[in-house]
């Protein structure tokens, strides 16, 4: 790492569209903290991401786990100061069910990840995005009022409305908000939702990447 070298935090990063980001930034030269729950992926990633001349810090931890999340912002903080992008890629996909037949517990971990843990990272993480004039980024994906999609489209809905309202709050202020829009790629996310759907006709997710990161 250089004094210099920006820093980018990928929350989700194991794997589909968070994987690829953490590869692409370190790709331009962003040093990636790439957190993550699966310990043999995130090794894999760095693996990757050091053949191609990049660097990153791999933080395995639960995304759902407030302590731990308080600990990681405490450590950028005494390293680096801040941070200049936050990619929160980490979401939970309930399956597929009727509204009357909603699972509590997929309804309880769906709230927990895709709501919660997004308003306590934004708590933790805004500091540090302004502290370096960062980037926040998040990822739509609106299902919300679709049949079937009931616990994953009301709580994706939820994280994508908060975050806007951060965007409008933090306007004039800071740290800037953005919300993409990804294509359909092939993802573990999107083949839970859609088994036996042609994976070769969607969008690559290093190509997608490449397109948001472009964008920003």
């Amino acid at each position: 790492m250089t004094e210099t070298q920006k820093i980018a935090l990928v929350t989700g990063a194991s794997r589909g569209l968070g994987a690829a980001l953490a590869e692409d930034l370190a790709g331009r030269g962003y040093h990636v903290l790439a957190v993550a729950r699966t310990v043999g992926a995130l090794e894999e990633l760095d693996d990757r991401i050091r053949r191609a001349g990049g660097s990153a810090t791999l933080a395995p931890m639960d995304v759902a786990e407030a302590p731990a999340m308080q600990q990681l912002a405490e450590a950028v903080l005494g390293r680096w100061g801040g941070l200049d992008l936050w990619a929160h890629a980490a979401v939970h996909a309930a399956p597929l069910a009727p509204a009357p037949h909603v699972d509590g517990k997929d309804w309880a971990k769906s709230v927990l990840v895709n709501m919660d843990v997004t308003r306590g990272l934004i708590a933790l993480l805004e500091p540090l995005l302004r502290a370096r004039q960062g980037t926040a980024l998040f990822f739509d994906d609106p299902r919300a009022g679709q049949k079937f999609f009931g616990a994953y489209g009301a709580t994706k809905a939820g994280q994508i409305a908060l975050a806007r309202s951060w965007q409008a709050e933090a306007a004039s202020v800071g740290p800037r908000v953005v919300i993409a829009e990804p294509a359909p790629m092939p993802t573990a996310v999107r083949a839970r939702f859609f088994p036996g759907e042609d994976r070769g006709a969607l969008t690559p997710c290093r190509d997608e990447a490449a397109r948001i990161l472009d964008a920003l």
